[in-house]
């Protein structure tokens, strides 16, 4: 089956059957331009998701594609069963907005721009391997900070001791997250088990990574934000703490090494019960091994996707931290403050149909509109909560609310562009030179000497029809836009 098995059901909405019906269908987000892009495997990795054990819907965004056993840019719910591939290898992959009370001509200056690259750099270094003790102005991370970033999530302890400003767990899509029986306690037996065994000669290393962006998609992006003329995007970014015309820096990344030594033990942890056992894998699919709630398999993998998640959690408030003391350095007296944090790889317990279910979005992104009965304790309830979507440097980025429409995609959006061809791909197509030139053009300056063109903006889709089928379906409206002034980035292979 390819895209044109999708029935259109409106404008940026569509389904794709399964099996002649014998299964209820997928619910496809978008537009005439972007259903093309959903290629033959992507198209698949959807039919096999929403044949799995237990799943009782999937939703393809406008963004989707290839992934780990499930497409980048798919929700898939489940009330029985937990899956490690339609989460990721890079557990809570996530974005973060920093606002400064900073205007945007204070940074038009290529010196000015120059200069804070640099003291970014010297707090947050880019790279698979990098951390803390590559910084030469960073945070060296003890074992027992590492210990308490992992089971406490941003906590008040692990704020003050890594300096982080304790409100900022307001700002947080979970601040914290706890082990597969709702206590803190399972995530220290469990941690203590890691310490004997996959973490027993590199700890101290792996919890150094907080604080960094590792390499691949990752980025930091210094913005200018730019609100919506319409009055309820200004009342929005007045909650969400945008100030028109002045600087903010978008930041993506995850869980680093640690979410990946996690998400790997029970790749290969459930995959060798499933060749034990002799139970046929969803598709013949090796990255699609699931464990049923309540067994030991499950239990295990929601502890480490819950450590694993408290670490990202803890990677990007304090890489937020390390860039505002970045440009206090070179502008003295500038003042910063979060305005949201957001995952987009991640398995959260959600009512779904009236039924609480488990949640997975693999490169999706929660979209909860204004009212919704969980952020009747934030500060959105009257809005709904900031929705972070990145598109690319040359095209901008958007900061987005959900609508009461969201409730057909349960409840989530894409959490970017999504890639329209493979890294080899890029690299084989697409022309250094120009890459860089279009950069130098737009004044957009980077910390590397070549942008990785495997990353370059034309690797992805079309950041603008992306956003139209988020509009056409009734999904969300958008707040501002960011407009790109300079980026860190990492030539590496991508972590998630």
């Amino acid at each position: 089956m390819n895209y044109e098995s999708i029935i259109p059901t409106g404008q940026a909405t569509g389904i794709l059957p399964v099996d002649d019906g014998k299964l209820s269908p997928i619910t496809v987000i978008g537009n005439e331009a972007i259903r093309p892009t959903f290629d033959e495997g992507c198209i698949k990795q959807a039919l096999n998701s929403r044949r799995a054990p237990g799943v009782s819907k999937v939703v393809l965004n406008p963004d989707a594609h290839c992934g780990y056993g499930a497409p980048v840019g798919s929700v898939l719910v489940s009330p029985t069963h937990i899956y490690p591939g339609p989460v990721g290898v890079d557990i809570k992959c996530s974005m973060s907005l920093l606002q400064l009370d900073l205007p945007a001509e204070a940074v038009a200056d290529k010196r000015t721009r120059r200069a804070i690259i640099n003291a970014i750099m010297d707090r947050s270094p880019t790279g698979t391997g990098r951390g803390q003790r590559h910084a030469k102005k960073g945070r060296p991370v003890s074992p027992l900070a590492g210990r308490a970033a992992l089971t406490q999530g941003v906590s008040a302890w692990v704020c003050d001791d890594l300096g982080i400003p304790e409100h900022w767990a307001k700002r947080c899509e979970d601040a914290f997250h706890v082990g597969h029986d709702g206590s803190q306690a399972a995530l220290e037996a469990r941690l203590q088990q890691h310490e004997a065994g996959v973490f027993k000669e590199n700890f101290g290393f792996k919890v150094n990574q907080l604080g960094s962006y590792g390499g691949g998609n990752h980025f930091g992006e210094c913005e200018v934000v730019e609100v919506a003329g319409n009055n309820r995007a200004r009342r929005a970014a007045e909650v969400f703490g945008l100030r028109d015309g002045h600087v903010a820096f978008l930041s993506h990344c995850g869980s680093r090494g640690i979410g990946a030594a996690l998400a790997d033990i029970h790749f290969k942890g459930m995959l060798k019960k499933f060749q034990e056992w002799n139970i046929p894998l969803p598709g013949n699919d090796r990255q699609l091994v699931y464990a049923p709630l309540g067994s030991p398999e499950a239990n295990a993998y929601l502890d480490d996707l819950a450590l694993g998640a408290n670490f990202a959690t803890v990677n990007h408030l304090l890489i937020n931290a390390l860039v505002l003391e970045a440009f206090q350095e070179v502008i003295p007296g500038i003042k910063g403050d979060l305005v949201y944090f957001i995952s987009h790889n991640i398995a959260r317990q959600e009512v779904v149909d009236n039924t609480l279910q488990w949640v997975h979005r693999k490169g999706a992104t929660r979209a909860f509109p204004a009212g919704h009965h969980a952020l009747k304790e934030t500060p959105f309830f009257d809005t709904g909560h900031p929705i972070l979507l990145p598109g690319n440097p040359r095209d901008g980025s958007s900061v987005m609310v959900a609508e009461p429409g969201a409730e057909k995609s349960c409840y989530s959006v894409n959490h970017g562009a999504g890639r329209r061809m493979s890294r080899t791909a890029a690299t084989k197509t697409l022309n250094q030179t120009e890459i860089d030139t279009r950069f130098v053009e737009q004044d957009i300056l980077t910390n590397c000497r070549q942008y990785p063109i495997d990353e370059a903006p034309d690797a992805y889709k079309n950041f603008g029809d992306v956003l139209d089928s988020v509009k056409q379906a009734g999904l969300a409206t958008e707040v501002a836009k960011l407009r790109a002034r300079f980026v860190i980035k990492d030539g590496d292979k991508a972590d998630d």
